[in-house]
């Protein structure tokens, strides 16, 4: 099998997206490799390796930046990536041909002076390893390679000012080991090609600007450096290049390239075959490999993995986000039946539903786990909610239910939990039968922007989606029971959920807009995308008879082809753009921006309403195919514009963009 091919760069377009466009791989760790097509590093997150390291370190950057520079016979160079010293932002745009990524590898091909030259970068699978290989088909004699790597050892979010202290290099042959301090592990490069050696000319860069970072409002400029120049004469029909890694030498050495090439080729198109139907179409099968990369072993929390070990399983959990985000609750439950179930990687969909439940505290599961940390953070009231339409779609996809009945008592511990009331006042209003949340300073649903103390979207109160969640959770968990022979708790459960509906019914209905309130208890009309959700679950909460209202709202109000508008364009608070530095970012990030994941349940709730339009439905995601192309190659940004054109924003690839479009496109494709 042959993966798909995105291309992202082609001789002739524009030099400006070289910087723009950025690429990614990644380990199954949480660690990661990434840049812009043209090589400079705009982003403090940008480089050849990012190490995933056990707590307290998390993820590590290792190698920034390598110069790449083609030296022809009679002495012109040329370039194969920017320039990290303020001097060239891309490489020579008459020599780089095309940048394509190959079944989920970023590839570029060079040719010019008679040379044809293809560089790839890939990481093995569950090691903290880059392999930068070049391979020349054609070049005459007497071409030269030089690479210079420039460094600083730091977390991946770290700051960037502070200069890295003494270095020291130990060259054995073509094994270089390179350390700073204490803190970290050495970096260890393996020189590639007969004739490939490193020239020591050490360097230290004390500017290197990040321009996306200054863009952002963030810490922007900072030292690197370099320990000298490696030096590959080039032969035609043979590979070079450098292998980057914080693994043993014997790790590192274990495999040939070419076995490695082959192996992770190999694995690529096994995920696929896997995948059946659900990649049997360019589109698809580019999305099940971009799901690939938020799956992952939690690797930097070393008791997930001995809790685990003991058990007999292994711990997986989903990067929520790349570049920053860690494993979140909330994105988790969503991502988990695109990123899992329709790709049939149903044994990972079950170790990330026990990984999680295994830290449920007092009614909850772990809003997010704080980068190089072991503990989750629980300041949330939708991601326990999402663990129930979880554990509802695994059941359904595998009939898996050894692992329902271990999760049967810590459902209805989550109900007992809610229903008393638990932390940051998440409890269940004796009232009304309602689910209501809210705690000073802190943002719970997942509108959570907060900057500076300031909480842009509080949405304290009894939420619409929190409680359609909530319905959706009951009739989940009464069906659960009833089928596990428990008449009693299902009848106790039934009883709050049809409490909560007719409640729901009665005061979430904004009658003069025809659409619901997004909050009351306080009573809030602004017009957002989250009641949507009262009709895309599994467990409707809203009455049938308003269905097309709301569908009809949102579609008028909120939809554009990447997904829905967080807030109606006719708000005072709309924000056109999500541009900025922070504090302009958090003020928009929910007042308008368009999020890409939101198209999912858009699609449920059109299909509950015109269950024979798939065709129609199938239109909603015509806008994610040429996004695929833009941004970072071959995969789904975190957010949108809110007008034309749209640019992509936030995470340059983010799990639940990827999942939910994947999920209803498998729904609606022909």
């Amino acid at each position: 099998m042959t993966g798909p091919t995105q291309r992202g760069w082609k001789r002739g377009d524009s030099p400006d997206d070289l910087v723009s466009r950025e690429w990614l791989v990644t380990n199954g760790l949480g660690g990661y490799a990434s840049g812009t097509i043209g090589g400079a590093c705009t982003r403090r997150f940008h480089g050849k390796l990012v190490a995933a390291l056990p707590a307290p370190l998390g993820r590590t950057m290792m190698f920034n930046h390598l110069d790449e520079r083609l030296v022809l016979p009679d002495g012109r160079i040329r370039r194969l990536s920017g320039d990290d010293h303020g001097e060239v932002s891309h490489p020579d745009t008459d020599f780089l041909d095309e940048f394509a990524v190959e079944a989920g590898i970023p590839v570029w091909r060079y040719e010019a002076d008679g040379v044809c030259l293809e560089k790839r970068v890939l990481m093995p699978y569950s090691q903290n390893t880059t392999y930068i290989i070049y391979r020349f088909v054609a070049c005459p004699e007497g071409c030269t390679l030089q690479l210079r790597p420039s460094l600083n050892f730091r977390p991946h979010e770290g700051l960037l000012h502070e200069s890295p202290d003494q270095w020291s290099v130990n060259a054995d042959g073509q094994n270089i080991e390179i350390r700073e301090n204490e803190t970290y592990p050495p970096l260890r490069i393996a020189l590639v090609g007969r004739t490939a050696r490193l020239v020591e000319h050490p360097r230290t860069l004390d500017h290197i600007l990040y321009r996306l970072e200054k863009s952002r409002g963030y810490e922007h400029a900072g030292p690197l450096w370099s320990p000298g120049v490696i030096e590959l004469e080039l032969v035609a029909g043979e590979k070079a290049g450098v292998i980057a890694s914080v693994e043993p030498w014997d790790v590192i050495h274990a495999l040939s390239v070419d076995e490695v090439i082959e192996a992770d080729n190999a694995r690529r198109n096994r995920m696929l075959a896997k995948a059946g139907g659900a990649a049997d179409d360019p589109f698809s099968a580019q999305l099940v490999l971009a799901a690939d990369q938020f799956l992952i072993c939690p690797h930097t929390r070393s008791a997930d993995e001995a809790r685990s070990a003991a058990a007999g399983d292994s711990p997986r959990t989903v990067i929520a986000g790349y570049h920053w985000f860690t494993d979140w609750g909330r994105d988790t439950m969503i991502s988990l039946e695109g990123l899992t179930l329709v790709p049939h990687r149903h044994r990972e969909a079950g170790s990330i539903l026990r990984t999680f439940a295994s830290y449920i505290r007092d009614g909850l599961i772990p809003n997010m786990f704080p980068e190089g940390e072991h503990g989750g953070l629980y300041h949330t009231a939708d991601a326990t909610m999402w663990f129930f339409h979880a554990v509802a779609r695994y059941v359904r996809w595998t009939g898996d239910r050894a692992t329902l009945r271990d999760m049967l008592p810590k459902m209805v511990e989550i109900v007992d939990h809610h229903v008393r009331g638990t932390h940051f006042n998440i409890r269940v209003d004796p009232r009304d039968g309602l689910l209501s949340q809210g705690a000073e300073g802190y943002q719970l649903t997942w509108m959570d922007a907060k900057v500076d103390g300031w909480v842009v979207t509080p949405r304290r109160g009894k939420a619409v989606e929190i409680n359609a969640l909530y319905y959706n959770a009951l009739r989940i968990l009464q069906g659960f029971l009833e089928e596990e022979g428990d008449a009693a708790g299902a009848r106790r459960i039934e009883e709050l959920a049809l409490r909560a509906r007719e409640s729901f019914n009665a005061r979430f209905w904004y009658d003069e807009g025809q659409y619901l309130y997004d909050v009351v208890d306080p009573e809030d009309s602004a017009l957002r995308p989250n009641q949507i959700f009262a009709i895309a679950l599994d467990h409707p909460v809203l009455d049938r008879s308003r269905w097309e209202a709301v569908l009809q709202t949102v579609q008028r109000e909120l939809l554009t082809p990447v997904g829905l508008r967080s807030l109606a364009r006719d708000h005072p608070d709309y924000k056109p753009r999500y541009d900025g530095d922070l504090r302009a970012r958090d003020a928009a990030y929910h007042q308008g921006t368009v999020w890409g994941w939101l198209i999912g349940p858009f699609v449920d709730a059109w299909l509950k309403v015109h269950p024979d339009d798939r065709a129609g439905a199938r239109a909603f995601l015509e806008g994610f195919a040429p996004h695929l192309g833009d941004a970072c190659i071959g995969t789904i940004s975190e957010v949108f514009d809110a007008e034309e054109p749209y640019t992509p924003r936030g995470c340059a690839a983010q799990a639940w963009s990827v999942a939910e479009v994947l999920r209803v496109w498998e729904r609606v494709r022909e």
